[in-house]
């Protein structure tokens, strides 16, 4: 089980931690290059938990390395290389220094959490009329794009327009993340697809190197990602699904004892929970890749 926090490493200086990851930049100076470690840690609720899940971050970081394969001729990504000190082998990648749009770009194919809200509020999602009579899990006539603006750590990101993106970075750029999102989503959506598995929606991140935009942090992975067994899909319910909702469940359950809504931190984990949450993700991986992992 990897630690909690950041660790020290060798040529390394640590410069930010997010709800799972770890930046480091050269301690000799930048040079272009930063150093992206994926932890053990499990967010929910945007709170990061006391409790970690063992290789966790192994496994994102392979799964975002075989995704960023399958999609290198869909748009460039950020790694340069897994050549990383030993303390983080496995979990980590050297990537280029991306200057990072401020937001995320989200790809829905199907209608589930945040967007189903807004849809039987309004019959929109960011601002896209669809159809009346969609349910939790429908599948959209064809994906759309939902952008939200990057939150802190602890808070929420929001969902916005797309005129709203265009204000903020410019209609041309707005215009390329919509299409190269939508890109990535559709090859991935087919891939998965031929797994068993449905790319229910994702979130994506870019940025920019040397004026070409490029995809980064991580990307496909059950972090950033609903992914449904194809087998039990079924409009009008909530779907299985290979990420943290054993970790939900039992958070919103009476044996936490814990308000989501309320101030107080979440408790520590169940070991069972810890355990069924490490499987779904390595399933997850292995469905996806066809490979076997190895911690």
């Amino acid at each position: 089980m990897s630690p909690a926090g950041p660790v020290e490493l060798e040529g390394w200086t640590h410069t930010y931690s997010g709800k799972v990851r770890d930046l480091y930049v050269p301690s000799a100076g930048r040079d272009g290059t930063v150093l992206v470690v994926a932890s053990d840690r499990i967010s929910a609720y945007d709170h990061v938990l006391t409790s970690t899940v063992p290789d966790k971050g192994k496994v994102l970081t392979a799964l975002s390395l075989w995704w960023f394969e399958q999609l290198a001729d869909v748009v460039p990504h950020h790694v340069l290389s897994t050549d990383v000190p030993a303390a983080v082998a496995g979990r980590a990648m050297v990537c280029r220094e991306l200057d990072m749009f401020p937001v995320e770009c989200v790809a829905r194919g199907y209608l589930t959490g945040s967007g189903l809200v807004e849809y039987r509020a309004s019959s929109t999602v960011c601002g896209l009329e669809l159809p009346p009579g969609l349910v939790d899990g429908s599948r959209l006539a064809e994906p759309i794009f939902t952008p939200a603006t990057k939150a802190e750590v602890g808070e929420h990101d929001e969902n916005v327009s797309f005129e709203h993106v265009a204000a903020t970075i410019g209609a041309d750029a707005a215009a390329e993340l919509r299409a190269l999102t939508l890109a990535v989503y559709r090859r991935a959506e087919g891939l998965a697809r031929e797994r068993g598995i449905v790319l229910a929606d994702t979130k994506l991140e870019f940025g920019t190197a040397d004026g070409v935009t490029v995809l980064g942090d991580e990307v496909l992975t059950p972090d950033s990602s609903r992914f449904w067994p194809a087998e039990s899909w079924e409009p009008g319910r909530a779907q299985p699904s290979f990420d943290k909702q054993f970790v939900r469940d039992w958070l919103t359950s009476p044996a936490s004892g814990w308000d989501p809504k309320g101030t107080g931190a979440p408790p520590e984990l169940p070991a069972e929970v810890v355990e069924k949450t490490r499987a779904r993700y390595v399933d997850a991986y292995e469905r996806l890749t066809g490979l076997s992992f190895t911690a």
